[in-house]
C-alpha cells in the first residue's frame, strides 16, 4: 500500500491515560490530519496547521467527516446473529434455554453458519468495529466461517468456540465430552491463533485473528473440564491466548446465575470457579484461568474481593449496559468497580444486547450510570465514553500499543464518520456547541446511528464486507 492523507475532524484519546481521568487526554481537532504510512501505520496526527513537511506534497484525501479510532467491542456473540431481541419469557437462564440454545444448535449445519458469518461480518463494517471479543460457535465448521470471513474483510478479530460439557436438553445438540472439549480448543487455537490473511503472523499477540479459551459459563462445564482448561490454558497461555466467559450477571434470589453458581460448585465466590478454586468451599482445583488476557463479561453483582482480584491479576471487564437492560440484569456500579482498578471496556453483547453500533451503547453507558441511586450516580465525561468504546477496549485485549487511537506508531485503525450521511445528524451538532468542544463530542456519540459510519480502516487499509 501507499501513505495516504486524511483531513477531516480528527477526535481520540491520546496517550495511555488512567481510566476515570481522560479528559485531559481528549484531542479533538476540527481541521485535524491523519497520515497513514505505507506500512499501515500512524505516521502522523494533529492539526493540519502542523502537519510535517515531508508529507507537504502527499495527495489528500477531505474526508468531510470526523476522523475516530476503530470501535473496540469486548463482548459478543457470533451465534447470536439472528436472535437479538428474542423474547425468552423471562431473565438469562430462561431466555438461554428457551431462545439462544435452540437457535446455537442450527450452526451445525455449514451453508448457514457460513451465511451468519457473513451477516456478522457485515454488520461489523457496517458500525465500524474493527476489533472484537468474539463468544465463538460450538461447531468447528462454523468457527472456521468466522475466521476465514473475518480475514477476509481484514478485520481483528479474537474468537473462541463455545464449551458446553453439561446443560439442558435444549443445549444437547452443543454439548461435547470432557475430552472433545479439550482437544476441539487444542485444535482451534493450533489452526488459528495468530492468523493474518496472508498465513501466519511474525508475532501472534498482533494478528488479525487470535483464540481464546471460552468456556459459556461456569453452569456450562464441570470441576473436571475446568481442571482440564487450566491446564491448556497453562500451555497456551504463553502464546498469548486469551481466556473469555461471563461473570456474576444475574443475581436473582434462589435459582438466578449466581445462586446456582454456588449451589453446584459449592464456591464463595463466583470468581473462584475461574481462578482455580472450584472445589466445595472454594478449595484448589487447579489452574487459575485470569490473567492480563482473560476478560470477563457483565460483572454486575460482583463482591468487593472479586474486583480486587480481578485488578490483582489484570484480568478487564466487559460491561454490556445494554444486553443488561434487555435481561433485567442491574447495573455493573461504575464507581465501585473502577475504585478497585479493573480495567473495564465495553460490551455489546449481540445478541442480548440489541445495538452493534458502540456509541448507541455508550448511550445507555451513560444513561445507566447517571440513575444508579444516591452518590452512585455519575455523569461519564464525553472523553471517558470515548475512551470506553476504543482505547479501553485494546487494553482490554492487551493490545494498547499496537491500536485504540491515533497515536503516532500505532497501526491505523480508524472509521470516518460524515454527520451529513445520518439524517438531522449535522443539523443537531451545529446547534451542540463549537466543533472541538466536549459538548460537541457528547452529542456526536450518543446522537450517531449506522448512517453516518461512512469508511472503515485496519491497519491503513479500507474495509470491506464479504459479498453476500
Amino acid at each position: 500500500m501507499t501513505a495516504a492523507v486524511y483531513r477531516g475532524h480528527l477526535v481520540h484519546i491520546a496517550g495511555a491515560p488512567v481510566a476515570g481521568d481522560v479528559d485531559a487526554a481528549l484531542v479533538s481537532e476540527p481541521d485535524g490530519v491523519l497520515v497513514v504510512d505505507a506500512t499501515g501505520r500512524v505516521a502522523f496526527s494533529g492539526a493540519w496547521r502542523d502537519l510535517p513537511a515531508e508529507w507537504a506534497e502527499a495527495p489528500v484525501t477531505e474526508t468531510g467527516g470526523v476522523l475516530l479510532p476503530g470501535f473496540v467491542d469486548t463482548h459478543l456473540h457470533f451465534p447470536q446473529t439472528f436472535t437479538t431481541d428474542a423474547f425468552g419469557g423471562g431473565e438469562l437462564l430462561e431466555w438461554l434455554e428457551h431462545c439462544v440454545f435452540p437457535a446455537e444448535s442450527r450452526l451445525a449445519d455449514a451453508a448457514f453458519a457460513d451465511a451468519i458469518a457473513r451477516a456478522f461480518v457485515a454488520r461489523r463494517v457496517a458500525v465500524g468495529t474493527t476489533a472484537a471479543m468474539v463468544f465463538g460457535s460450538a461447531f468447528p465448521v462454523a468457527q472456521e466461517a468466522l475466521f476465514s470471513r473475518t480475514l477476509q474483510a481484514g478485520l481483528r478479530v479474537v474468537s473462541g468456540r463455545g464449551i458446553q460439557t453439561v446443560g439442558p436438553a435444549s443445549a444437547t445438540a452443543l454439548l461435547t465430552s470432557e475430552a472433545d472439549a479439550l482437544a476441539l480448543t487444542r485444535d482451534e487455537i493450533d489452526a488459528w491463533h495468530g492468523q493474518d490473511a496472508a498465513g501466519p503472523a511474525a508475532d501472534a499477540t498482533r494478528a488479525l485473528a487470535q483464540v481464546a479459551v471460552v468456556p459459556r459459563f461456569s453452569l456450562s462445564v464441570t470441576p473436571t473440564t475446568l481442571r482440564g482448561l487450566g491446564e491448556l490454558y497453562g500451555e497456551a497461555r504463553e502464546r498469548g491466548v486469551y481466556f473469555h466467559s461471563h461473570l456474576n450477571e444475574n443475581n436473582r434470589p434462589g435459582d438466578g446465575e449466581i445462586a446456582a453458581v454456588r449451589e453446584v460448585y459449592g464456591t464463595r465466590t463466583y470468581l473462584d470457579t475461574y481462578d482455580g478454586h472450584f472445589m466445595p468451599g472454594s478449595a484448589y482445583g487447579g489452574e487459575s484461568l485470569l490473567g492480563r488476557r482473560s476478560i470477563l463479561a457483565h460483572a454486575v453483582h460482583c463482591e468487593d474481593a472479586e474486583l480486587a482480584r480481578l485488578a490483582e491479576t489484570g484480568s478487564s471487564i466487559a460491561h454490556c449496559p445494554t444486553s443488561q437492560l434487555f435481561l433485567g440484569s442491574g447495573t455493573m456500579p461504575w464507581r465501585r468497580t473502577l475504585a478497585h482498578g479493573v480495567t473495564v471496556a465495553l460490551g455489546t453483547d449481540v445478541g442480548a444486547g440489541d445495538e452493534w453500533l458502540i456509541p448507541r451503547v455508550l448511550s445507555d453507558a451513560y444513561k445507566v450510570h447517571m440513575t444508579e441511586p444516591g452518590d452512585d450516580a455519575i455523569a461519564l465525561h464525553p472523553a471517558e465514553l470515548l475512551f470506553l468504546g476504543t482505547l479501553a477496549g485494546a487494553r482490554a485485549l492487551d493490545q494498547e500499543h499496537v491500536f485504540g487511537n491515533l497515536d503516532a506508531g500505532k497501526e491505523a485503525d480508524f472509521v470516518v464518520v460524515r454527520p451529513q450521511d445520518q439524517p438531522g445528524l449535522a443539523d443537531v451538532l451545529a446547534h451542540s456547541g463549537e466543533p472541538g468542544t466536549s459538548a460537541h463530542l457528547f452529542t456526536l456519540l450518543l446522537g450517531m446511528r449506522e448512517q453516518a459510519v461512512a469508511e472503515v480502516y485496519v491497519r491503513g487499509r479500507r474495509v470491506v464486507a464479504p459479498a453476500a
